[in-house]
């Protein structure tokens, strides 16, 4: 399904979606968007225009995603740097659906891998070749419109690598690599490489009319067309009633992006937050990297617990009836020059009956939202661009409407290949 607005950057099918523990992210300056000084007055004329007009507006850091490295068989991604495949011996997790559709995952088998060193592999070649699914692809390259199984990256805002997951999506937290820290748990499997950056930068920047001329200076200057964007990371969720409905909500008119279309519960990480965890009470101007390094496991988990934070605050769902955030992947916005999103899936233990009333209710942010809307899994997984809705929601809801659907798709083709393989074995009269 080809969308100009969103695309698939990463998927995580192979894993039945990740955990928190699944993933790591890796904090540094080098990842913070490069910058000059026309660049900087234009974000800061750009700024003072907005506040002029909405001076309600508030300038907060974010967390800026320059690239990630998915452990093999998937592949890692640099803008500025070759290739590389992390490949020790992998042990995935598969699939199996109950009678309600909701997926549960199971330990599979370990990849007979001898080879545990990086393999770099030309760009040249691996595009030339195309992506099949243990090859990897660069995050510069190819931008327009989602391929189902073509991950890309982020320098190109377009694509899916792989992660699992579906109407329901129970992830194995067993699986990953075979490879363990020193107090025995799996080796992450997913690293996020972040920098810092900032609501003022993103309007100056990705929100910019100058973001097309921004991506192709990047390209020539830098050899990566994001080089000169904020790129937030915002996150969203596929939020499951406990019925079976999934919550979309309608965008207020009043908000700066999408004002009407129908929207997933979502927002950003917030690296203030992540201080306060680390027991820093700094003002946003005293965010910096070097007090987010001391503990990078805060900024992960930041990552995870705000998506339930922004279901809290915009549905008005107690905390205690979510489940645990499982990482679908990461989608792509290109209305917004390639802005990235971590997608989840998270069930919720009450009705949508009950989840009604809570929104009507009032949360912190209900000003945000004027309607609450539900669709079934299965509608969601019917939505395509021909269907008449899906010209009703935002991009970020159509990314992770994108990503449910991939982990559905991938879960058929488990199903589909175990069945196969079953028949097979009933012929041979053997097990």
């Amino acid at each position: 399904m080809m969308d100009p607005e969103v695309s698939v950057l990463l998927h995580c099918a192979a894993w039945g979606g990740l955990l928190q523990s699944q993933v790591q992210v890796e904090l540094s300056e080098r990842f913070n968007r490069q910058t000059d000084a026309a660049l900087e007055r234009h974000i800061k004329e750009v700024w003072t225009e907005r506040v002029s007009k909405e001076p309600w507006l508030f300038n907060g850091a974010k967390f800026r995603l320059h690239s990630f490295c998915l452990a093999y068989p998937f592949f890692s991604v640099s803008p500025k740097h070759p290739l590389c495949i992390i490949s020790p011996k992998f042990a995935c997790s598969d699939c199996t659906a109950d009678r309600d559709g909701k997926l549960h995952s199971r330990k599979g088998e370990e990849e007979n891998s001898h080879n545990t060193d990086p393999v770099t592999v030309p760009v040249q070649e691996a595009v030339g070749n195309g992506f099949q699914q243990n090859s990897p692809v660069k995050l510069n390259q190819l931008e327009n419109g989602v391929t189902q199984q073509t991950p890309r990256t982020l320098a190109q805002a377009s694509t899916t690598s792989n992660c699992s997951s579906s109407e329901g999506i129970t992830p194995d937290p067993s699986s990953g690599s075979d490879e363990s820290t020193d107090d025995g748990r799996a080796s992450p499997v997913l690293t996020l490489y972040l920098g810092l950056t900032c609501y003022k930068d993103f309007l100056g920047t990705n929100w910019s009319y100058q973001a097309v001329e921004l991506r192709k200076r990047g390209e020539a200057e830098f050899s990566d067309p994001l080089a000169l964007l904020a790129q937030p990371l915002g996150v969203g969720a596929i939020l499951c009633t406990g019925d079976g409905q999934v919550v979309l909500i309608r965008r207020s008119q009043r908000v700066a992006e999408a004002g009407g279309l129908l929207d997933i519960p979502g927002g950003h990480p917030e690296p203030k937050v992540a201080c306060e965890g680390l027991g820093q009470n700094v003002c946003e101007e005293q965010i910096n990297m070097a007090v987010l390094q001391q503990r990078p496991e805060a900024v992960v988990s930041e990552i995870f617990s705000s998506v339930c934070s922004e279901i809290r605050d915009e549905v008005n769902v107690p905390l205690s009836s979510l489940g645990e955030p499982v990482l679908m992947g990461v989608a792509l916005n290109h209305t917004s020059a390639g802005r990235p999103s971590a997608e989840f899936y998270i069930s919720c233990s009450l009705s949508s009956d009950e989840v009604r009333q809570l929104y009507w209710k009032g949360g912190a942010e209900a000003h945000e939202s004027t309607d609450i809307v539900y669709l079934s899994r299965t509608e969601i997984l019917q939505l395509d661009t021909h269907s008449s809705l899906w010209t009703e929601l935002c991009p970020s809801a159509k990314g992770a409407v994108l990503l449910y659907q991939t982990m559905m798709a991938d879960r058929e083709k488990d199903k589909s290949r175990s069945s196969d393989s079953n028949d097979t074995i009933t012929e041979n009269g053997s097990r």
